[in-house]
């Protein structure tokens, strides 16, 4: 993989170019390993600089207290995976072997580090150094990046920017009647700010939102807790544990905050809630991005063509977006900044790796985009409302990130495509979740994941992230209560996995 060489002799004579990636979270650290691996940065003639905000990498992986607004991390103490490691990870580099099917946080963390260490990631990063200012100067046609640190603030040019801050920081709130009133009251907090489920002992407890976040604290609260409320859209209204847990449709109304009672779209009336936890997603944040570079809000007008002017966040998404990653504007060269990790429901560290391989293809050799085409693609798809493609354009279905990936593949030249098995135990993800953490509540866990990577050939040194599953895959479908299609496909998996 990497750049052809027609595209290495492109570069030649043009001088060293400088590439900055902003943040070195999971997604920074895949980019950052592909430039290094790039025949052009092996040949001198590109140079690389990761600025990370925090003093250690990691990203929301890397702990940190629920302090400031927001906090600099979203992680809790439960906090673990929710695709299966062998789904989940780079494609340059395994879990070792033994890791939990599911692994938690810490194990995450030093994955991440061990990532950077076995492919000397470490001098191309500059810690504790945030990036405050990025803007395009037309005349020099380079981006002036401003980053502050110890010695103060420095404006620094760079020929490509690849933006890789996330998406899991500045919290989403929603605007129901009544529920500012209740923040004034102190009644009101998000996960954001969600460590450990003790912090809610004794008290009654709506957890508003149906994702991973909101099943965790759901979920983990409900033995503190005196009473558990879980508000998901479109959720029939059900009690079970003696009336201890409930779950209800979405929150219609927020009223009298003393009282702590709560209005659900179907009618029904919860009094005496103590503390409501929004578990309601992240916004899109860009704080050292803004105009003209970057516009708040949607297009004025349905109108696509031929090419916007200029980038607009709308916190929900970042529009236009050729490919999901390049800016779809005339104001600078979309081959000059691209934004990696911005899809929704991925695996983020082996997508990160192929954007950031495409992003080097582009920068080294703008033609293969065609903005015209990317334009026309929109509508194609989507029809003609940007509301509604935008929407669609960054939350994917189970398919469509690994069509995604091979349409990235394809695109860089790779022969390499998405196997059957992967696709289909994606689809199994959350069942097998579910019944993994049956297994740690029953204290087995530890010995499923004994031993596992030492059987299959995702590797081609001949290790898998799946050996120990399709060794006790007889004994396991009983215990584990895993369907049989679930355990076949993780067998599977030993055939077509690749690491390189």
């Amino acid at each position: 993989m990497g750049s052809s060489s027609s595209n290495l002799d492109a570069a030649v004579g043009q001088g060293s170019k400088h590439i900055c990636i902003i943040g070195v979270g999971p997604v920074g650290l895949g980019a950052l390993k592909v430039v290094k691996d790039a025949p052009q940065f092996k040949a001198g003639l590109w140079r690389v600089t990761a600025f990370e905000a925090r003093e250690k990498i990691g990203g929301i992986w890397y702990p940190a207290p629920p302090d400031g607004d927001p906090p600099l991390t979203a992680l809790y103490e439960s906090l673990s995976a929710n695709t299966p490691h062998p789904l989940m990870c780079y494609m340059s580099y395994p879990f070792p072997p033994g890791t939990p099917l599911y692994p938690s946080a810490d194990t995450i963390y030093k994955y991440l580090e061990d990532y950077a260490e076995h492919f000397g990631l470490t001098p191309q990063i500059r810690l504790s150094t945030p990036v405050t200012a990025v803007h395009w100067d037309a005349s020099s046609s380079t981006w002036n990046v401003t980053v502050s640190g110890d010695a103060g603030s420095e404006i620094l040019p760079f020929d490509l920017v690849l933006v890789a801050n996330g998406h899991f920081r500045v919290p989403r709130i929603p605007d129901t009647k009544g529920l500012e009133a209740w923040r004034a009251h102190g009644k009101i907090t998000h996960t954001a700010w969600y460590r450990r489920p003790k912090d809610f002992a004794g008290q009654k407890l709506l957890v508003v939102g149906g994702g991973y976040s909101g099943l965790d604290v759901a979920s983990d609260t409900r033995p503190f807790a005196s009473e558990v409320i879980h508000s998901i859209t479109g959720a029939p209204s059900q009690d079970t544990d003696g009336g201890r847990f409930k779950r209800r449709g979405r929150v219609a109304e927020y009223r009298g905050p003393r009282e702590g009672k709560v209005v659900f779209e179907d009618g029904s009336v919860e009094s005496g809630i103590d503390t409501v936890v929004l578990a309601t997603g992240y916004q899109f944040n860009f704080p050292f991005l803004g105009e003209p570079e970057v516009v708040s809000g949607m297009p004025p007008s349905p109108s696509l063509s031929p090419v916007p002017p200029v980038l607009r966040n709308s916190t929900y998404h970042l529009w236009p977006m050729a490919k999901h990653m390049f800016p779809l504007v005339m104001a600078y060269p979309p081959s000059s900044i691209a934004f990696l990790g911005l899809p929704l429901r991925v695996a983020p560290f082996p997508l990160a790796e192929v954007q950031t391989q495409a992003a080097l293809k582009v920068f080294a050799a703008p033609g293969p985009l065609d903005l015209a085409h990317e334009a026309a693609a929109f509508r194609t798809e989507k029809g003609d409302d940007p509301m509604v493609i935008a929407d669609a354009w960054f939350r994917f279905g189970f398919k469509e990130m690994f069509d995604y990936r091979d349409e990235l593949y394809e695109f860089v030249g790779d022969a390499y495509r998405i196997p059957r098995w992967e696709r289909e135990l994606f689809e199994e993800k959350d069942f097998l979740r579910e019944q993994w953490r049956a297994l740690e509540e029953d204290g087995k866990a530890e010995e499923w994941s004994r031993g596992s990577g030492r059987v299959g050939s995702r590797s081609r040194s001949g290790e898998s992230s799946c050996g120990r599953f399709t060794a006790m895959s007889g004994k396991g479908a009983t215990h584990i209560r895993v369907s049989r299609k679930a355990v076949n496909l993780i067998r599977n998996c030993r055939e077509d996995i690749r690491f390189e």
